[in-house]
């Protein structure tokens, strides 16, 4: 499976890295850096509605830089207004306390690359859950897969790159179906589906698992790229 660089992604995310529980998943490096997407920014649940928080990027010495090279920038609190907005957001919630201290130390050190950054948090995050993919970064690029225009990558698999952004819907995927589970604000906003995986985490705790489980659905021919027609 291949699936884009993502900072803390949706749930629809992960149930791609359920179903490579043991098996090889590449995440792509080498592709173009685009803003507004999942590679640098995530949406949380508060009491106010949907944050959506952003990792910020130094400026790239050229219009179009592989994100494999993309830079945190320094400037500003961003890690400490981050962190402040997870506890906000997730401090009542049955599991923020429990996973706290493995978080935290992502806010309180400085990363240099953003790949590096999602990779880790990307890993954390499936060990909490207890999936075990096993995350490969792309040693090179390869096009979107097209029936028509086979490309460098195996036959058996699933590019995911560009389908999971945050302007395309979920339901556009046939393999992911959120099922509903508790929210600590779900009383004032009803469920709200496919938010970052930590909403999940801090409110499911373990069950998180389950979650994904019965979010999703094994085809048997893995959903094409959106862009192959």
């Amino acid at each position: 499976m291949l699936l884009s660089s993502a900072y803390l992604p949706p749930v629809w995310y992960f149930t791609k890295l359920y179903l490579c529980d043991g098996k090889e998943v590449q995440l792509e490096q080498w592709d173009h850096y685009v803003k507004q997407t999942y590679r640098n920014r995530c949406v949380i649940g508060t009491g106010d509605g949907l944050q959506a928080l952003t990792v910020p990027t130094e400026k790239a010495d050229s219009p179009k830089s592989y994100m494999r090279d993309v830079r945190i920038s320094s400037h500003g609190n961003w890690r400490h207004q981050h962190w402040n907005a997870l506890e906000a957001a997730y401090g009542q919630t049955p599991f923020f306390l429990y996973y706290a201290d493995d978080f935290r130390p992502f806010y309180e050190r400085p990363f240099t690359f953003l790949f590096d950054f999602n990779l880790q948090l990307t890993a954390l995050c499936c060990q909490l859950i207890d999936i075990h993919p096993v995350l490969c970064p792309t040693v090179a690029y390869s096009p979107p897969r097209c029936s028509s225009s086979p490309s460098g990558l195996p036959s058996s698999t699933a590019d995911f790159r560009e389908l999971i952004h945050p302007k395309h819907d979920p339901s556009s995927d046939p393999t992911f179906c959120p099922v509903p589970y508790y929210q600590v604000f779900a009383s004032r906003f009803g469920f709200r589906p496919n938010l970052s995986i930590v909403d999940l985490l801090f409110n499911m705790g373990p069950e998180s698992f389950l979650v994904l489980q019965q979010s999703t659905f094994a085809p048997k021919t893995l959903v094409k790229n959106e862009n192959c027609r």
